[in-house]
Parts: C-alpha cells; sequence; structure tokens
C-alpha cells in the first residue's frame, strides 16, 4: 500500500517532466557554449559547478547504462569502472550505440579491481564523484546470488567508500541500495513504526539469515557499511533504495538481479511491498541526487518506487519473467482484500518533495 495518493504521485511526475524539459533546454545551451572553447573535464577542480567528470561503478549494467546515458543528456563526462576485457568490450558497444554515439569522446573506461581499494584510488583519481551501482552475481548460486556474494557487496562497498574518501577529487557519492534493505520487517511487530516503512526502516538482518534472502542482506549490509565510513570521514553521500528494476526487456538483460530479488516475492506480496521501478526514471533520480548533493538539496536515503503491484499487475510481472503466478503471489485464491489487511505502508515522499523542489528551482532559474 503506497501512503502518497495517486493524483499526488501524478503531479509529481508532471512537475518531473517539465522540469526536465526546462534541464534539456539548459544542456542543449551548454554544449552549443562550449563548442571550441575550453573542454569540461579541464575546468577548475575547486568547484562543484566545474569538474564534470564522473565515476560509474556497474556502468555496463542494466542500470548502470541508464545511468550513464542520463549523465552524457545533463552534460557530464563519464568514466565507467571495469573489472574484465568482457566489459570494457561492452563500452565499446555502448559508445557505438546510436544514443550514445554523438557523446563517444566523453565516454573512458577504466580497469579496476572492486576488491582493491588502491585500485579504486586510482580509477576514481580526477572524478568529482561515484555513482556506486554494482551488484554482484554468483553463477553456482541456485538464485544467482549466494551468500558469499552478500559478504562480498558488503566488502565492496567498504572499499568504494574508503576509496571516495581518499581520493583528493571525489566530493560525493551516489550510491544504489535497494527497498529491500528497507521493507523486511519483522511481521509480529505491529506497532506504528513498523508498519510504515520509509527511509528510516532498515530491514531485519536475522530474518533474511533464517530465510535465506540473501540478495536483501547483501543490500542491507553494503548500505550501512557505506552509511558507517561516509559518516565517519565527512563523505557526501546519498543513497537510493529502489523496488524491482524494470523496464524495457528487463528480464533478458537482468535475469539474474531480478531472480534473486524476487526471492520472498510471495511474503512482499502479501505484506504490500512488492513493487517495480522504472530503469530510465530511476537513472533521472540518480542524476537528480547528485546534483541535489551539490546544491544541498539532496541528503540521506531515499526510497523510489512506481507501482505497488496490485493482482493483475502480479500477473504480467510473472508472465514477463516466465513463471507461474503462484511463484509470486503464492496461492492464487487469496483475496485482495486479505492482502489489504496485512499491507505495509510505503513511502515515497521525501523523494517526491525533492522533486518539486526541482520543478521550483527550474522556473525560479530559467
Amino acid at each position: 500500500m503506497r501512503i502518497v495518493r495517486s493524483s499526488e504521485k501524478f503531479s509529481a511526475e508532471l512537475k518531473e517532466f517539465m522540469c526536465a524539459a526546462v534541464q534539456r533546454r539548459r544542456d542543449d545551451e551548454g554544449f552549443r557554449g562550449s563548442r571550441g572553447g575550453k573542454s569540461r573535464n579541464a575546468m577548475d577542480l575547486g568547484s562543484d559547478a566545474g569538474n564534470r567528470l564522473v565515476c560509474v561503478t556497474g556502468g555496463v549494467s542494466y542500470l548502470g547504462r541508464a545511468i550513464v546515458k542520463r549523465l552524457l543528456v545533463h552534460g557530464y563526462s563519464v568514466r565507467i569502472v571495469v573489472d574484465c576485457p568482457e566489459d570494457k568490450e561492452k563500452v565499446s558497444e555502448m559508445e557505438a550505440e546510436a544514443e550514445t554515439a554523438s557523446y563517444g569522446n566523453r565516454i573512458t573506461s577504466v580497469v579496476s579491481r572492486l576488491t582493491e581499494t588502491e585500485s579504486l584510488i586510482k580509477a576514481f583519481d580526477g572524478c568529482d564523484g561515484v555513482f556506486h551501482t554494482s551488484a554482484f552475481v554468483d553463477p553456482a548460486g541456485i538464485s544467482g546470488y549466494s551468500k558469499s556474494m552478500a559478504e562480498l557487496e558488503a566488502k565492496v562497498s567498504e572499499n568504494v567508500i574508503e576509496a571516495c574518501t581518499r581520493t583528493v577529487s571525489v566530493r560525493k557519492c551516489v550510491f544504489t541500495s535497494s527497498l529491500l534493505a528497507c521493507a523486511l520487517q519483522d511481521n509480529s511487530l505491529n506497532d506504528l513504526d513498523h508498519s510504515i516503512i520509509n527511509e528510516e526502516s532498515w530491514s531485519d538482518e536475522q530474518l533474511c539469515v533464517d530465510n535465506k534472502l540473501w540478495y536483501a542482506l547483501g543490500k542491507l549490509k553494503a548500505e550501512k557499511a557505506a552509511w558507517r565510513i561516509a559518516d565517519s570521514k565527512g563523505l557526501k553521500l546519498a543513497t537510493i533504495c529502489p523496488a524491482l528494476i524494470t523496464g524495457h526487456d528487463f528480464f533478458q538483460l537482468n535475469s539474474t538481479s531480478t531472480l534473486a530479488y524476487l526471492k520472498g516475492a510471495k511474503d512482499m506480496y502479501r505484506n504490500g511491498l512488492l513493487a517495480t521501478m522504472d530503469v530510465n526514471r530511476l537513472a533521472k533520480i540518480h542524476v537528480r541526487l547528485w546534483e541535489g548533493l551539490g546544491d544541498k538539496t539532496a541528503f540521506g536515503r531515499y526510497i523510489c518506487f512506481d507501482t505497488i503491484l496490485s493482482k493483475d499487475g502480479a500477473e504480467k510481472l510473472a508472465k514477463d519473467i516466465g513463471v507461474q503466478i503462484e511463484k509470486i503471489c503464492g496461492c492464487i485464491n487469496v483475496s485482495e482484500a486479505n492482502a489489504e489487511t496485512s499491507a505495509h505502508l510505503i513511502s515515497d515522499k521525501k523523494l517526491l518533495d525533492l522533486m518539486s523542489r526541482t520543478l521550483r528551482s527550474c522556473y525560479h532559474e530559467s
């Protein structure tokens, strides 16, 4: 169940669309003004407005590619961290795609080991900051994501944030977590604090372990590690906690993470927590938080989702990923009314407020 009314959601999305139009005009003017002039990357690193070079981990993933494309549209140059020759080839393929071909000279890649802090420092050097989107898969795991992957994800999170704090040019980081790091609560606790899922909510680590929800555990431990280090060392950090990421060909292009996310889907559906998030809108929100860290309008955690799935939505999801509806909803005889009775409330009000402020700022400055 969503705590924000649908009319408010529609209004927020309309405002976001209108603001994006203003931003695109600004970007176009910026590109025209920079032709033949000084390179953005050669500008003074002493100001947030000067350095337009950012680093993206996992930049060849389903979400990572969307973020890279959105950054290019907004006038940034992007350095993609890769850890194998195959991923480096994917960067070359991305440069050749119609959507990014005109920005090809603003995409570069660097080979770095995410498990080695010193290697990451070298990769991040010269960048204003980092988008950490990387997730990990275990081909030997039943769901593609094993307990060892959860531990690895937490360790890499520590390395990435530590490297950010030790790289002179890096000023901020946007970190992709998951709604699963917030929403998996012990249902025996029926007090108000646990029935409303918001940015102050954290999933129950023991519940994740007991139910072998390794993907959720990995996201939970990774985000907590990121905040622990960022808070202790003064790094500007914002974390995004999106629902299941969907979009064009999402299962074909992101099947392992999709299946790992949906382990435990029946309980999420029953509790009103099974939600989805469009990949392109999510990429826009990443860039908005990045810019919000610079102008101090963004801070902390942000829950992010488009739709909480009804029975019809769950049926469509099951069809899209090629599984029986029972794998998503459990017993198909469970009524919507029963599901609503036990539903939590999910609030993305903080994000909607940020997007509304963005619109007001766009109009004020245009």
